[in-house]
């Protein structure tokens, strides 16, 4: 047993002689484990990085994998219905020369319509363009004017123009027929037609028999507003009723029974004036002179 002290007692000096004499050694080395051990951490966060991506574009190449297979699948049935054409095409002898020519035809016809209607479109704003010069896009917005092939349509609601369930003119009126005249008395030459419109519910007045009666004499009132009022011409005026007859909207609703119950002005230019019209559009396309 003593000997074995003795023993311990000079590995123990031994090992601390050793240690006194490396610490240096030591803690270089005891640094680069440290280093080892941070770049084994990175490393290992870099392998798990990695990893997700790999999975990732797992899933990505997987789904590009069943895309390209359903575009096959596509091409192939459009292959299939272009061989079935075909081969209509060769049972049924068709002649090739003659639907191309029927094609081409047909373009033709096309680009004719697509350049009549450009030009009626040209002519119509042009026309749009010089009834409504003398108005200001303030006073354009309380007048809706529309122009169908060379004809001009005013339309005036009736809550703007009469007093509820009569065909008296109101006051507020005044402001929106001095418009209306501006146009038409721009234009001294044109035919007018003022053309009242109701829906289809019954007038229940002892002196208003029906809406063909109340459609009428509102266009009347409108006339003889037009007339006396704003001094328009009234061998060019023509007032006319069309009852519940003429809607723009369904009568099942409100909303479409206000919108039934109107006042068109219509203007019609004679065909010479309309083609002076032509020459006198103007240059940059605006509404002023």
């Amino acid at each position: 047993m003593k000997i074995n002290v003795t023993i311990l007692i000079a590995a123990i000096a031994m090992v601390f002689f050793t240690s006194c004499t490396s610490t240096k050694k030591f803690n270089a080395l005891y640094s680069n484990y440290n280093k080892v051990m941070a770049r084994n951490s990175e490393l290992t966060r870099e392998g798990e990085e990695c990893k997700s991506n790999l999975d990732k574009a797992t899933v990505l190449i997987s789904g590009l994998r069943d895309q390209i297979n359903s575009e096959r699948d596509h091409v192939k049935s459009l292959e299939s219905a272009l061989n079935k054409c075909l081969t209509s095409a060769s049972q049924g002898n068709v002649n090739v020369s003659k639907l191309v020519d029927e094609i081409n035809a047909s373009n033709k016809y096309i680009q004719q319509l697509i350049a009549s209607k450009s030009k009626s479109d040209s002519l119509n704003m042009v026309l749009t363009n010089n009834l409504t010069r003398s108005l200001s896009p303030d006073e354009l917005q309380d007048v809706d004017v529309k122009v169908l092939k060379g004809v001009v349509y005013i339309s005036l609601s009736d809550n703007m123009l009469y007093k509820s369930g009569s065909y008296e003119i109101s006051d507020k009126a005044g402001a929106t027929l001095s418009k209306i005249a501006k146009i038409i008395k721009d234009y001294k030459d044109y035919d007018v037609l003022i053309e009242g419109n109701t829906d289809s519910v019954p007038i229940s007045k002892p002196n208003i028999r029906n809406n063909w009666d109340l459609s009428a004499l509102r266009a009347s009132s409108v006339v003889q507003s037009l007339q006396n009022t704003f001094g328009v011409d009234p061998q060019r005026l023509t007032a006319g009723g069309r009852g519940q007859y003429n809607p723009v909207a369904s009568n099942a609703t409100p909303e479409g029974r206000s919108m039934n119950r109107r006042t068109e002005i219509i203007i019609t230019p004679k065909l010479n004036q309309f083609m002076d019209l032509i020459g006198k559009a103007p240059a940059d396309g605006s509404s002023n002179p």
